[in-house]
């Protein structure tokens, strides 16, 4: 199974998590989250994505999902990325991690995929003249 760690600001990812075991009903057990706080020292969270990684990889390798390419959980998450078996996939929304979370046979190049197409499939116009 592939692991799946989630790289964001603040609470966002303990946030998506819960909103996650909400739609679930639970947690998955492959699902971690690494927070990056405004005075974080990134060689830190460095260290500890890559025990995250450790922990979470079960054979399977591990997808990161981080929110807003560019910024420093990005940049930390594109540096744990050059780890073998590690694929990244920045821009994280709710569709996207749930799509994610619910396909757990899945080999992780085919979950990067889905993170994808999940979440451009699911930014939609909700009114009827779009």
């Amino acid at each position: 199974m592939v692991g799946i760690l989630l790289v964001t600001h603040n609470g966002l990812g303990d946030s998506f998590l819960d909103c996650v075991r909400h739609v679930l009903g639970e947690a998955p057990r492959n699902l971690k989250v690494m927070t990056v706080l405004t005075g974080d020292d990134p060689q830190q969270k460095l260290v500890e994505g890559q025990t995250l990684i450790k922990q979470l990889d079960t054979g399977g390798g591990v997808l990161i999902l981080a929110d807003i390419f560019g910024a420093t959980p990005s940049n930390i998450a594109r540096q744990l990325c050059h780890a073998e078996h590690v694929i990244g996939v920045a821009g994280i929304n709710l569709p996207m991690l749930l799509r994610v979370a619910c396909s757990p046979g899945k080999t992780l190049p085919e979950l990067a995929q889905i993170a994808v197409e999940g979440g451009r499939e699911c930014i939609v116009y909700m009114n009827a003249s779009h």
